[in-house]
């Protein structure tokens, strides 16, 4: 037995690797056990991390920081390619409103510490370590104590009260966030399905399928009109594929004659595809698609990296093989080829043409599935660093004193989302696939929640049978609950807003990676993950600027 323990304590490898992966087991059969219908999933790693440490099973701390930083930047970072190529989108469509509410949880959370403080008698400096744990954001954490080790005003004891209200308000700062979400779906009796389906419906009006329609021209304006001088047959968003002429069937081309009595085979959506019915003719009882020819339909994937970076006009597939593109799938959003997109890495185009010359344009393209579950390795890393690069740079606001840092948590994330977007940069493609993408997350969410256990597991169980350490906790939790309750249940009330984007809103706005998780977990959708990056940067900042007001505005 002594021998045992004596493992345990090691700092060896293979004693450190021991460890993490009970700890991790552990906590991953306790969140599957159900009390009155709840699990807490991935969380219960947390927890299992705070048993161990208490037990005084544990690893070297520089190490574990080590682990602990290495995998919160791998849980961001996947997020970040996850959501990015949606981020911008989102946005456009509920950005303000979710930044809005997400403002306000970060603005409660700093009004109810100024009261705890002078009602409670609590000095600010630990406060501000409250507001920082509750909200698990170590950076503001790290910007409260800069300023009081900044500023000779300050004691040099007052920088070490900070990481004393973090660290008793930290652990219930994590599972506050996944209390406040069962809480609100309990209250509103929310069904996931249902709020999976809303969300579809709302991304389907937002962004609206396609549709095939064959119309037979009537509109005598057209006869003897080529497509590319029709007005509505040129617009974006509508792709005109085939033409049949005499019972002849070819692919349209710009230049391709009109006359009446054609039929078309357009593509776009219902709404663009109705006015375009009304200005042609009629709804053509023959659908092209059956009739027998040389003329294919195939789904090509664009996987060779010369193209990247080329929009639908450069590669001019339809005046060079006569193929014409009429559909992109990107990232589980379909839309019209128009002519100005750009392409990337793993864009499913559907191709019609001549099935020899259909062939040739996927050669071109690449078309090669077995690359998209390929890893990217090198542009992992190189993001990762310069995520890291952009965590730790300075920025300075105006009216604080000390810059502000995005940390190891924003900078990740935030690079993640603009490379995603981007797609590549010279040789290096920033593309996941899905599987990988989720085993990495999952991996850095374990280890992150492991390490913060094991780290915190030594002295929780002794602040909360101390009376001190009880108080502050309960203030902590207060500061974690109660911005999170109010916000929520408004956001249900006023704005409607789906449950799935409000679990996004909560994480973030709470900087909690291991809330997403959660969410993510019951999610089937990738709604939370984009509300969470909506709202992150914007949170973070304002975290940190608050953490800092706190101690140059409120400490005497």
């Amino acid at each position: 037995m002594d021998m045992v323990l004596q493992f345990f304590k090691a700092d060896s490898a293979s004693s450190i690797l021991l460890i993490l992966s009970l700890v991790i087991i552990a906590g991953l059969a306790l969140g599957s056990i159900r009390i009155f219908g709840i699990t807490i999933g991935i969380a219960g790693v947390l927890f299992s991390g705070l048993i161990f440490g208490h037990l005084g099973i544990t690893i070297h701390e520089t190490v574990l920081e080590f682990i602990r930083e290495f995998g919160l930047i791998l849980f961001v970072y996947t997020v970040g390619l996850q959501v990015g190529p949606g981020f911008i989108a989102s946005l456009r469509q509920e950005g303000s409103r979710l930044n809005f509410m997400a403002g306000t949880i970060v603005l409660l959370g700093f009004v109810m510490t100024v009261l705890i403080s002078r009602f409670a008698g609590i000095e600010m400096p630990i406060a501000a370590g409250l507001f920082s744990g509750a909200t698990t954001n170590t950076p503001s954490l790290a910007a409260a104590q800069q300023i009081l080790q900044d500023n000779p005003q300050f004691s040099d004891g007052l920088s070490k009260l900070p990481a004393i209200g973090y660290a008793v308000s930290y652990p219930f700062g994590i599972i506050g966030t996944i209390l406040s979400i069962v809480f609100i779906k309990r209250i509103f009796r929310v069904r996931i399905d249902e709020e999976y389906r809303a969300h579809q419906a709302l991304r389907q009006k937002l962004s609206p399928p396609l549709e095939v329609i064959n119309l037979e021209i009537t509109n005598p304006n057209l006869n003897g009109l080529m497509i590319q001088k029709a007005p509505l047959l040129a617009q974006e968003g509508i792709v005109v594929s085939r033409v049949m002429h005499n019972g002849e069937l070819r692919i349209a081309q710009p230049d391709t004659t009109l006359f009446l009595g054609d039929i078309l085979l357009a593509v776009g959506t219902k709404e663009r595809l109705e006015t375009l019915r009304m200005a042609i003719g009629k709804e053509s009882a023959i659908d092209l698609r059956t009739i027998h020819s040389n003329i294919v339909t195939k789904k090509i994937i664009v996987t060779k990296k010369e193209i990247l970076g080329k929009s639908i006009q450069e590669l001019n597939l339809l005046a060079r093989y006569g193929v014409t593109i009429t559909r992109v799938s990107r990232v589980d959003v379909e839309f019209a080829a128009s002519s100005d997109i750009v392409l990337q890495f793993g864009d499913s185009l559907l191709a019609v043409g001549d099935e020899d010359a259909v062939k040739k344009a996927a050669v071109e393209l690449g078309n090669s599935p077995k690359e998209l579950n390929r890893p990217q390795i090198v542009p992992i890393f190189f993001g990762i660093v310069l995520g890291v690069i952009l965590g730790s740079w300075p920025i300075y606001l105006p009216g604080v004193s000390s810059p502000v840092k995005l940390g190891l948590a924003g900078g990740p994330l935030i690079v993640a989302m603009i490379l995603s977007n981007m797609g590549r940069v010279g040789p290096l493609v920033w593309y996941m696939p899905n599987n990988v993408n989720l085993l990495l997350r999952e991996i850095g969410i374990v280890l992150f929640l492991a390490c913060v256990g094991l780290k915190s597991g030594d002295q929780f169980v002794d602040m909360i049978l101390n009376g001190e350490g009880l108080r502050l906790m309960g203030y902590g939790a207060l500061i974690t609950l109660v911005p999170l309750v109010a916000v929520g249940i408004f956001a249900r009330l006023k704005f409607k807003l789906n449950f799935l984007s409000l679990c996004g809103l909560l994480s973030g706005a709470m900087t909690d990676p291991p809330a997403l998780a959660f969410a993510n977990a019951f999610a089937t959708s990738n709604a939370p993950s984009i509300s969470y990056a909506t709202v992150y940067p914007l949170v973070m900042i304002l975290r940190i600027v608050f953490a800092q007001v706190l101690v140059l505005f409120f400490v005497s």
